[in-house]
């Protein structure tokens, strides 16, 4: 089960945290796996030499051109996991132009236009897997984080309709929503133990998820096994949705 070899992956964002282990757990399922970083080749290096059968690209997704750059890199690919994005922490006082666009443009406008660039290929060979990493954000919602949320629900719609258009093509698209995963991203807030412990208190589980909860579930969309699963949302996050 879960045998992807022969396949080929691109997986953004994954020179750590949630992406790294996606992409590692493709990997150790027989696809070969693009690594990708947004402004460090030495950090993408790092990361893919921990994963076999891997190859690091680079491309910073906040840039206009950034989807054709990253496909001169990597050609075509059945697998495409969009776990990139960028979240600015803040309130609407401290909502800027410059932050918006930072956070709009990575996370919205390169996921339309890497699907776009990464399709068509998809389309021609009549198989393709397309998975988006979005967030707790879509259903419970935070102040400080209202951009990034907005950004994770226009994802979701994103998903919805693409699935709806192509899935008579054998391609299927869907979304992963991860709760308080412990990744670098959260090492700074949750190092306050006061605020952890609130955090905490909203999670049915009671305590935070770490990369590797994420990744099975990528698996599983990424493969055959998946192949009637298209348009969902799959939440991740010890009930804290609820």
């Amino acid at each position: 089960m879960f045998d992807l070899t022969g396949k080929t992956a691109l997986v953004t964002g994954s020179t750590q945290g949630i992406g790294f282990a996606i992409a590692k757990t493709l990997a150790e399922h027989g696809a070969k796996v693009f690594v990708h970083g947004a402004t460090s080749m030495e950090k993408c290096e790092k990361a893919s030499a921990k994963i076999e059968n891997s190859v690091p690209v680079m491309a910073n997704l906040s840039e206009s051109g950034c989807a054709q750059k990253l496909y001169e890199q990597t050609g075509d690919v059945d697998i495409l996991v969009l776990n990139a994005s960028v979240q600015i922490r803040g309130g609407l006082e401290s909502v800027t132009d410059e932050n918006f666009a930072s956070q709009f443009n990575t996370n919205v406008r390169s996921t339309m236009q890497l699907t776009e660039k990464y399709v068509q290929h998809m389309k021609e060979q009549k198989f393709g897997r397309i998975v988006m990493i979005g967030s707790v954000n879509q259903y419970k919602q935070n102040p400080q984080l209202m951009v990034y949320a907005a950004t994770k629900s226009a994802q979701m719609n994103f998903v919805q309709t693409m699935a709806r258009e192509i899935a008579g093509f054998g391609i299927t698209v869907n979304n992963i929503a991860p709760g308080v995963i412990l990744t670098p991203r959260n090492e700074s807030a949750l190092s306050d133990e006061e605020y952890k412990a609130k955090i905490y208190s909203k999670i049915p589980c009671g305590y935070a998820g770490i990369a590797e909860d994420i990744a099975p579930a990528a698996l599983l969309l990424c493969s055959d096994e998946g192949r009637y699963i298209t348009g969902t949302d799959m939440i991740i996050d010890g009930g804290m949705h609820l």
